[in-house]
């Protein structure tokens, strides 16, 4: 290696992206995001506010291209790791974001293995807790395969198309009123009554280390530097319309099942609400039995990928903490997804675990964008030569503007999750 060649902070040498890397981490990103949480936060909401969720999934999906785009940057740019790029804006930032978002990332990992033992239960019947076991074995026999990250692309890619097929199967069944999702996507007046839901649902799209798993996965693979800051931006694109799409198909989907017409099923809403696996319902009341397994598989397909991401990305938020983290990476994954199985299988109730755990990572949201947008203009971190875009600044600001208000005004109604 010529001593010329740029190093990542990993002591690699900087990669021209390859196709295949870039998109498997795009869906990484993706698929962390469509996890079980995804899919009950959208399934509940949708059953409690009906038509005009449409206006908050879109303007998530805006907030989440925005926040995503500003933290890839800078991640890429500075050929750091997120809590090395706090570090040298603070020293000992870096340890306080490192923690926080592991901490957020475990939260969800619980309630992923839970996802999937949901899974099992609606396609197989297969008790919850024997599920959970089953999920993190699954987990655990990805990681301590010698090819785990080629795997881990591969799985990533096939498990969205599984559940993006899945969804627009039932979405077409259900016929939702297209017509009073129009009028639901200009209801601007109803977004003060919607704290909780915004920030529960950007939590669940980019919240915590979801944020983070595609641009650490592509660092692992020596990607880094400005002159791949545009090959970056795409992936995020990528990955982030995946999830969108999925998130409205899903939305489309349970808003069948709650109206007929402009007339609005409160039967089938509050069964939805009540339910302890609200998407099942949704798909059950949708397309019968038969809907209820495909939504297993569908849960299943969310959950193991999630778990996947989760342990992934949290343990590579760590292992820079530490040289001993850092040799044994394959070990801390194993006893990520572990501690997950077991905390899951003693506690149960994944549903409300997930919309807590959602919640909790939009908080972490504002903490983890504000840190970038400070560093995308720091010199020291960024270097001499690189310009972050002024458009990209800005709304990267307003999108952490946004996010912590509501975070704030969400933290009574998040109170009550926990009751």
């Amino acid at each position: 290696m010529s001593e010329k060649e740029p190093k990542t902070s990993l002591n690699q040498t900087a990669a021209k992206p390859s196709r295949s890397v870039l998109f498997g981490a795009a869906f990484l990103m993706a698929m962390s995001a469509i996890g079980p949480g995804f899919l009950t936060q959208t399934s509940k909401f949708t059953a409690q506010y009906g038509a005009k969720l449409i206006m908050v999934i879109l303007l998530v999906i805006l907030m989440d291209i925005t926040a995503q785009m500003n933290i890839w940057s800078v991640v890429f740019v500075s050929k750091m790791r997120a809590q090395d790029v706090a570090n040298k804006l603070l020293p000992g930032l870096g340890i306080f974001v490192a923690v926080l978002v592991a901490i957020g990332g475990l939260a969800f990992n619980i309630g992923n293995v839970g996802g999937v033992a949901l899974g099992f239960n609606a396609m197989f019947g297969l008790n919850e807790k024997v599920g959970a076991v089953v999920a993190g074995c699954l987990g655990i026999i990805i990681f301590i395969n010698k090819n785990a990250k080629t795997i881990m692309d591969k799985v990533a890619t096939v498990l969205a198309a599984v559940i993006l097929i899945t969804v627009t199967v039932v979405a077409v069944i259900s016929q939702p009123p297209l017509g009073e999702v129009a009028k639901g996507a200009v209801s601007f007046g109803e977004l003060p009554t919607m704290f909780v839901c915004i920030t529960t649902l950007l939590g669940g799209s980019c919240g915590g280390y979801i944020a983070f798993s595609g641009a650490h996965r592509l660092m692992d693979a020596g990607i880094s530097g400005s002159e791949n800051v545009g090959h970056v931006r795409k992936s995020v694109l990528q990955g982030v319309c995946t999830s969108g799409a999925v998130r409205i198909l899903l939305f489309l989907a349970v808003l069948g099942t709650c109206m007929v017409g402009s007339q609005w099923n409160a039967a089938n809403a509050d069964a939805i609400i009540a339910a302890s696996n609200p998407a099942a319902e949704a798909f059950r009341l949708a397309a019968g039995n038969l809907g209820y397994r495909m939504f297993g598989l569908c849960l299943f397909s969310a959950g193991i990928s999630s778990v996947v991401g989760a342990a992934f990305t949290s343990v590579s938020f760590l292992k820079t903490l530490h040289p001993f983290i850092a040799k044994y990476e394959r070990q801390f994954v194993v006893a990520f997804i572990a501690f997950s199985t077991m905390t899951m299988a003693i506690l149960g109730g994944a549903a409300k675990l997930l919309i807590i755990a959602g919640a909790v990572n939009g908080l972490i949201l504002p903490i983890t964008l504000g840190v970038m947008l400070l560093a995308s203009r720091n010199k020291k971190i960024v270097g001499e030569d690189y310009k972050h875009p002024t458009w990209m600044l800005v709304l990267g600001i307003i999108v952490f503007a946004i996010a912590a208000y509501a975070g704030i005004k969400s933290v009574p109604g998040i109170m009550k999750l926990f009751a």
